[in-house]
């Protein structure tokens, strides 16, 4: 099983980024999926989720509106679109999969820095 995150890197406040997740080992269709995040000097938090029947999704409030997490089931991809990124939206992304009772995986994790 692998979590492979990319499409992190430096962009300016108000900027847009695209980070993928690319899932081996498993069907992302058949799980929930989510995307956390961790700033330095805190902890990790749930920035947005997408569940595997109907792909219903919700999203941290500090993000609503601005993020949208999607996933290409041909690619067995799952997506999350930043809009209007704000400084304190950098930090390491991380993909995460709720495969239940097997337990939760995780990928490396992929810097976004917001920046002038």
């Amino acid at each position: 099983v692998q979590l492979v995150e990319s499409g992190g890197g430096l962009v300016q406040p108000g900027g847009s980024l695209r980070l993928s997740c690319v899932v081996s080992g498993f069907t992302v269709s058949r799980y929930s999926m989510r995307w956390f995040r961790q700033a330095p000097g805190k902890e990790r938090e749930l920035v947005a989720a997408i569940t595997s029947a109907g792909g219903s999704s919700n999203y941290a409030d500090s993000v609503k509106g601005r993020f949208t997490i999607s996933r290409d089931n041909a690619k067995n991809t799952v997506y999350l679109q930043m809009n209007s990124l704000k400084p304190e939206d950098t930090a390491v992304y991380y993909c995460n999969a709720d495969r239940r009772p097997l337990g939760y995986y995780w990928g490396q994790g992929t810097q976004v820095t917001v920046s002038s």
